[in-house]
């Protein structure tokens, strides 16, 4: 068991060093970031039986998507990975704030493995957790596993009772994930390399800073999955 723990945290160690690269590489990995996002949401969409239902995105107050998180375990799990965000606002969707997740959760889970996920948040309260740019899912906010297909059933409550829809896409398969216990917090390396020092994921995701170039992607394929689901 011992030796199993130690894999796992050197593996995860591998990951974490990857995250925090040279200084000077903060910006185009932010910018890798944005374009891999957008890839991930453009391919979840464009298989509607199996992706995001068009209630879900319609309702959708803020959309997360952290592509490749690492997930591993060998009795308990660990997560970590790096995303980005952005919320509806008056004037469409906001420029992109990039956050941190991370942490555990228990279950028999044996391996690592990347996953994409994607959150969607489903009301103001949620969106505010967000906005405060630290909160911990399934504690702070209240989160549940995203049903999956063109339409989401009648029969679920995942508009009445669940703060944030969670999603996960591992080796081609998409569905609803659990994952509570992980923490969000802000990015702050990427942030200040995006948008320069003092500027606060409040201020972006409430449509108050332009989103830059690099964000063009990734805000495109956040308005086509709306379109798309609504075409369908």
């Amino acid at each position: 068991m011992k030796k199993q723990l130690l894999v796992l945290t050197a593996v995860l160690g591998v990951a974490s060093m990857g995250w925090a690269s040279d200084k000077g590489d903060v910006k185009a990995n932010a910018t890798d970031r944005l374009d891999n996002a957008a890839t991930v949401l453009q391919q979840v969409m464009g298989t509607p039986d199996k992706g995001i239902p068009q209630e879900v995105m319609d309702h959708a107050k803020c959309v997360a998507v952290v592509p490749h998180m690492i997930k591993g375990g060998f009795v308990f799990g660990a997560e970590g990975g790096r995303g980005v965000a952005t919320c509806r606002t008056a004037n469409g969707w906001s420029a992109p704030a990039f956050f941190s997740i991370e942490g555990g959760s228990w279950g028999l889970q044996i391996g690592v493995e990347g996953i994409d996920l994607v959150m969607v948040f489903q009301n103001d309260k949620g969106m505010q957790h967000l906005l405060e740019s630290k909160f911990k899912v399934g504690g702070d906010a209240s989160a549940a596993a995203g049903p999956v297909g063109r339409h989401a059933s009648a029969n679920t409550d995942w508009k009445m009772n669940a703060e944030i829809l969670t999603y996960s896409r591992a080796k081609g398969a998409f569905a609803g994930l659990t994952l509570n216990g992980a923490a969000v917090h802000e990015d702050k390396d990427a942030m200040d390399a995006i948008y320069g020092p003092n500027v606060t994921e409040r201020e972006v995701l409430t449509g108050k800073v332009p989103p830059p170039a690099s964000a063009h992607a990734f805000l495109s394929a956040v308005r086509g999955a709306k379109a798309e689901s609504a075409e369908k």
